[in-house]
């Protein structure tokens, strides 16, 4: 049989069976995870809803990535969430081995200018995915006889808090502020769940700053058995779970009040996001959140969701990417008047 004459040289022929047994950058990237620990950073401590979701999505996302790593969850609480968000942005591997879900309230503290510490610009995070998205509340212990927040502009409420920065410090201070409650705060609580040990106490008699989606999941129970009051809601809409509940918006009495307080209830949106570092290859950013998309349809997954009452309403990356964009470019003086309702007054450190 006659050979076929292909017109090309030896040179050419070595090199063309390079490059067919080279990887193709799509291989390169599968291949990236194989054998690797992708650190899963949660900014807050044990237990809480943040915690619990960010544990079930370290169990199975390693399933959803090319090359299956090992995700390890690792709380990094502290400084209102910007410790973790500072450590993801600035001294993480910027590779994609280093992903962290927080409470959005970093995206404010950043807006504020509110802490020297802060390393990090939102808008330059590479946003994945939020897993769900859920109202915040403020509401009171059954026994206080606060039922509305008209009642706590009358009557003085003890309220749990962790530290400047946190949602349960920030929402009574601008409540107080902007619409005239008189919510005094006790902070130094390690943790949300140390905040509801003292709820149940007696030792305060309300928090604020805690989403929905974790009420339901943790204190079923208290909604039950009427054990809360909810006074109020934070967000752009009512959730409509809870449409009786009124809007802290609702409450403003002046076009500026009303500024301030949907300036507070914008980042709520957010909710449980997942990012990873800038400077992480777009190829692996995409693995990333195609991952995230494969994880939110796993049954696996979901099931282990439901079980810890845990919802799955995401968000995607992209959307949530303009969110922020939009949040830090909040005109000047608004920012200067939410400053204003900042100014922490009517607080008191808990005794320990």
């Amino acid at each position: 049989m006659r050979a076929v004459r292909t017109g090309m040289n030896p040179v050419a022929l070595a090199l063309l069976g390079l490059l067919a047994a080279a990887p193709t950058p799509a291989a390169s990237q599968a291949d990236f995870y194989k054998g690797k620990t992708l650190e899963l950073i949660i900014s807050t401590g044990a237990g809480g809803g943040l915690d619990a979701n960010g544990r079930i999505v370290a169990r199975h996302l390693g399933n959803h990535i090319p090359g299956n790593p090992t995700v390890v969850a690792k709380n990094m609480p502290g400084a209102g969430h910007i410790r973790a968000a500072n450590y993801v942005f600035s001294q993480a591997p910027k590779d994609g081995t280093t992903i962290g879900t927080f409470i959005p309230i970093f995206v404010m503290a950043q807006v504020l200018e509110r802490s020297k510490s802060i390393q990090f610009n939102p808008a330059h995070f590479q946003w994945l995915v939020s897993t769900s998205s859920s109202n915040s509340t403020v509401y009171t212990w059954h026994t206080t006889g606060v039922k509305t927040l008209e009642d706590a502009m009358q009557k003085q409420v003890l309220m749990g808090g962790t530290g400047v920065g946190s949602y349960n410090v920030i929402y009574p201070t601008v409540l107080n502020s902007v619409v005239g409650t008189q919510f005094r705060l006790v902070t130094g609580y390690a943790s949300t769940s140390e905040i509801a040990i003292a709820l149940e106490r007696g030792e305060v008699e309300g928090r604020a700053g805690n989403n929905f989606n974790s009420l339901t999941s943790e204190h079923a129970d208290w909604l039950k058995a009427g054990k809360i009051n909810l006074l109020a809601q934070v967000g752009l809409e009512r959730d409509a779970e809870f449409p009786q509940v009124p809007l802290i918006t609702d409450f403003a009495k002046t076009d500026d009040a009303r500024q301030i307080l949907r300036f507070f209830s914008t980042d709520i949106v957010i909710g449980r996001p997942f990012v990873t570092s800038p400077g992480v290859p777009a190829e692996r950013v995409a693995m990333l959140r195609k991952a995230f998309d494969s994880l939110l349809q796993d049954p696996a997954f979901r099931d282990d969701c439901k079980k810890a009452g845990i919802d799955i309403t995401p968000v995607s990356g992209t959307a949530i990417q303009q969110i922020v964009t939009d949040f830090i470019n909040t005109p000047a003086d608004i920012v200067v008047k939410a400053k204003a309702a900042m100014e922490p007054r009517n607080t008191t450190e808990r005794k320990k």
